[in-house]
């Protein structure tokens, strides 16, 4: 299978950054995505978030769904969720036998505590359990805003330690970052790490379209930056809370303003907030749209 990060469209500007997107869904959502596969391109990677409130044989079960319509899974782990290595390694013989399954998504999770022996995604990532099940490619989080529990030095030195550590173990690593509603703290953030030599492919998290109520609650919860300006400037007003708001010029902002030379392997990964069935739709018009221009 091709990797998507290693194949460059000229058809049009926008093709670099929007061909090869990822998508990320929660186990409930495989109802809406089977309803939308057709309009998803072949292969697409679909992350499959660690929800609380779901079991193990459910984060499964939503795997295997999406490698049955054709995509990748991309299921994450929440190390402090995890409450030993028996628990841990019995997770990935599951994803590996019954999904098929050769990425993940790792992080550390939102508990204070952890439940577990695992601390963070280093942990995880050290623990040798991958390479056990023939993981070859990692994710890890990014945050070009900042994160509202750890300070920015931590942030970067810890993602920094990942990369290392991923690229010594013969892992492939790319990095998905927190979503944004404003591209410049994300396009300075990207230089920052193509400075200290991070040269892994980094995926730039996106909402997709949705009520500016839904985004607002959204950003509130993940300490993601919604000044009066960067409102403006995303289309969101919080006179109008039940009107939808989509990343169109967001994404053309990314568009006129990454250059693969100087950025790197860079490709969109979306957060369908409002429903997959609306960024599965709005993918596909903005694709089309920009192909003809």
């Amino acid at each position: 299978m091709v990797d998507a990060f290693a194949v460059r469209s000229v058809m049009s500007p926008h093709a670099a950054l929007i061909d090869g997107y990822s998508f990320e869904i929660t186990g409930k959502d495989t109802a809406g995505l089977q309803d939308v596969s057709k309009l998803l391109a072949p292969a697409t990677s679909v992350s499959i978030a660690f929800i609380p409130n779901e079991n193990h044989d459910a984060r499964v079960a939503a795997a295997a769904m999406v490698k049955q319509l054709g995509f990748h899974p991309v299921p994450h782990i929440s190390a402090r969720r995890l409450g030993s290595a028996a628990e841990l390694d019995r997770l990935l013989a599951l994803f590996v036998s019954v999904a098929k399954v050769d990425r993940l998504f790792i992080v550390a999770g939102d508990p204070d505590v952890p439940v577990g022996p695992y601390e963070d995604a280093l942990s995880i990532i050290r623990s040798g359990l991958l390479s056990k099940y023939g993981i070859r490619k990692v994710g890890i989080a990014g945050y070009p805003e900042g994160h509202p529990k750890i300070s920015d030095g931590v942030l970067f030195d810890v993602l920094q330690e990942k990369h290392a550590v991923l690229t010594t173990a013969g892992l492939e690593c790319d990095i998905t970052t927190q979503f944004s509603f404003d591209a410049e703290p994300v396009i300075e953030w990207i230089e920052r790490l193509r400075k200290a030599g991070i040269n892994a492919p980094i995926r730039i998290g996106v909402p997709g379209p949705a009520s500016v109520k839904t985004l607002l609650r959204f950003a509130s919860n993940c300490g993601v930056g919604a000044s009066t300006k960067v409102m403006a400037k995303y289309g969101l007003s919080i006179r109008k809370l039940l009107n939808t708001a989509g990343p169109d010029a967001l994404v053309a902002e990314f568009i006129r303003k990454l250059d693969p030379s100087k950025h790197g392997p860079v490709r969109l990964h979306f957060y369908p907030f409002g429903g997959v069935g609306k960024t599965a739709e709005w993918i596909r018009d903005f694709q089309s749209n920009q192909i003809l221009k």
